[in-house]
């Protein structure tokens, strides 16, 4: 038994959703959501909120559920709240700057790289080195801080580069003379 998946997503005030199929939609301040459900399990729709229960008893259906009951609360999490990630430039000369829809890095090579902006994502930057990326859909926002991240991910030895912030670097010691 799932213990995550037993429980049902709780709809808050201001949120409706809908099921139809294996499609779940969540509609909310901050937008619309959906999300495909695999076939292994199925959303029912109650007063209580929407619960994800699995068709069969086989290994596959219960190894489905509880991410999939996860994935329906990150919709609901998703349109009320919010989800954001934030970066940490490090090294001198780096930087980044928001223009438009584009995000200029300048990260130690010979040209600067602009990085498009996806809809349904903000990038804000509070100082040079530190930047903000929020959005509605968890997985488009970590996306794409992970790809922010590997245009210069973080070196061992001088902690040059993108970070997030509450990643820690292990840093390993220079050659000796």
């Amino acid at each position: 038994m799932s213990r995550v998946g037993k429980k049902p997503v709780v709809l808050p005030q201001g949120v409706t959703a809908s099921v139809e199929g294996r499609t779940v939609s969540v509609k909310g301040p901050k937008g619309e959501l959906k999300v495909a459900l695999v076939p292994e399990v199925e959303a029912k729709l109650g007063e209580g909120g929407i619960t994800v229960v699995p068709r069969a008893d086989d290994q596959r259906s219960r190894a489905m559920w509880g991410m999939q009951r996860s994935l329906v609360n990150n919709l609901v999490v998703g349109v009320t709240k919010g989800f954001s990630r934030q970066l940490e430039i490090n090294g001198v000369g780096y930087r980044a700057a928001v223009q438009g829809r584009t995000l200029q890095l300048q990260l130690g090579f010979s040209h600067d790289v602009n990085y498009p902006i996806p809809e349904g994502i903000q990038i804000v930057s509070e100082r040079p080195t530190a930047l903000t990326i929020s959005g509605s859909d968890k997985q488009l926002v970590g996306q794409v801080a992970s790809e922010i991240r590997s245009m210069r991910p973080p070196e061992p030895y001088k902690g040059k580069g993108v970070k997030y912030v509450e990643e820690r670097i292990r840093r390993k010691e220079g050659k000796k003379k």
